[in-house]
């Protein structure tokens, strides 16, 4: 999959991702604009039916006081008898003895009367010791309009009741009538933690979607850059194969046997190297951690290090260089397999020296720790960028160099490496700087 194509993929994904959030958006604010008017209208409606409901029992007690005065005579001036202290509570001044059972009868046809369903709780006051001289609790029912609270003889007002005491007031109070107007809008912040949560999931699998992508387009490079370098690696051998063949087959060597034995050892030499690259791409590409078999045995680690040493010093320093050998390890026999391990070795020099510069220095140093031994390998080499460091371990992963082939291999060298040391129970551990070098750490326990 080209840039092009995931540059596209983002563009179209973020344009949709906008748009849904967009609509979301304006539905949000039309369902929240929808709701605040209907609490604009529920809230005008509240406060009249309020308004009508305290207008009803303004009149309702204020027929209460008429007909109470008018039954005792009393010529007193009525004007601000009523009093209004909140939404659901009113006070009534009276000058004469008021008998509970007569004032719960004229409390029950007026506010009947007045259209008013409201339970309601009267009681008479004494203003001289600020106490309540009876009380009782009303409900209202469809079917018995106004009844006492309580069925219990203490709940029933009797006509009976003898009455001999002071009341200079009365209140009402209506405890189901609330004092406030009722909040609709204690929702109205849920919408935007709901749009909160859809925009988390869409954008938690939108970077999933594109992680996979960015991993697929990886493993792609991957892949060519491993047919590449493969396609290098046997090619050339058999470029040499075909050119020696083919002057084998022109020229006449009769006279020079030497120059016959020359290129028949080339063609040799190229097939086996022919061999060995397509034994090792496919023995690697099968191996895996739990078809492993070890052949383990008491092996010294200093005299494989020392030997794959020398043999680079001998095949591969002819120009310069340095391997340098600091064995602090008292103790470097392990039990382990000798092929694997030095297959091991061979192929972390290998790479210090395929990736180094002018003049190649490694460094090799040993020591006893954790109850195994640890061999550290450090190189002045290129170094491999930070990106490319999670990944070197990977089959067939190999650090991209475009189109030029001047590093041999398929990628396969430090994924073998990692495979063989976790299968001895050990760890391997990588640090590298572009331009200053790369080392590597080796534990193997014993």
């Amino acid at each position: 999959m080209s840039r092009k194509v995931i540059n596209a993929v983002v563009i179209f994904g973020a344009l949709s991702l906008t748009s849904v959030l967009l609509i979301q958006v304006f539905w949000i604010k039309s369902t929240l604009k929808a709701q605040q008017t209907a609490l604009t209208l529920q809230e005008r409606q509240d406060s009249l039916n309020m308004r009508q409901f305290e207008e009803q029992v303004r009149v309702a007690l204020r027929n209460v006081v008429e007909e109470i005065n008018t039954q005792q005579a009393d010529s007193s001036d009525l004007y601000g008898a009523v009093k209004q202290k909140s939404t659901n509570y009113f006070l009534v001044d009276i000058n004469e003895d008021l008998h509970p059972y007569y004032l719960e009868q004229l409390l029950k046809r007026y506010f009947y009367d007045n259209g008013i369903s409201q339970n309601f709780l009267y009681g008479i006051y004494d203003c001289f010791n600020d106490s309540i001289v009876y009380g009782n609790l009303i409900r209202f029912s469809r079917d018995s309009l106004y009844n006492p609270i309580s069925d219990t003889i203490a709940g029933i007002t009797s006509p009976e009741l003898a009455w001999k005491k002071d009341g200079h007031y009365f209140t009402v109070f209506f405890p189901d009538v609330q004092n406030e107007l009722v909040e609709l809008s204690v929702q109205s912040s849920s919408p935007w933690l709901y749009l909160l949560i859809i925009v988390v999931l869409i954008l938690g699998f939108f970077v999933f979607s594109l992680s996979v992508i960015i991993r697929q387009k990886r493993l792609a490079e991957v892949r060519n850059d491993f047919i590449n370098n493969m396609t290098h690696e046997l090619k050339t051998p058999i470029s040499t194969i075909g050119l020696s063949s083919e002057t084998i087959l022109r020229e006449d060597f009769s006279h020079n046997p030497e120059k016959l034995k020359k290129y028949a050892s080339i063609i040799y030499k190229e097939n086996k190297r022919l061999e060995n690259q397509v034994e090792k791409v496919l023995n690697i590409a099968k191996l895996r951690e739990n078809e492993i078999t070890l052949n383990k045995s008491k092996i010294a680690i200093h005299e494989i290090l020392e030997e794959a040493a020398e043999s680079f010093r001998f095949n591969q320093l002819e120009n310069g260089g340095l391997i340098e050998t600091v064995y602090n390890a008292t103790d470097d026999i392990i039990n382990a397999d000798e092929v694997h391990i030095t297959n091991v070795v061979f192929n972390i020099i290998d790479n210090a020296v395929k990736y180094a510069r002018e003049t190649i220095v490694i460094r090799i140093q040993t020591k006893n720790e954790r109850g195994g031994i640890s061999i550290l390998f450090e190189d002045n080499g290129i170094g491999i960028k930070k990106d490319d460091l999670k990944q070197i371990f990977e089959k067939f992963y190999r650090v991209p160099t475009g189109n030029l082939h001047d590093v041999k291999g398929f990628g396969l060298g430090l994924y073998y490496v990692k495979l063989i040391v976790e299968a001895h129970r050990g760890t391997i551990h990588v640090k590298s700087k572009v331009d200053e070098g790369t080392s590597f750490l080796i534990w193997l326990p014993k």
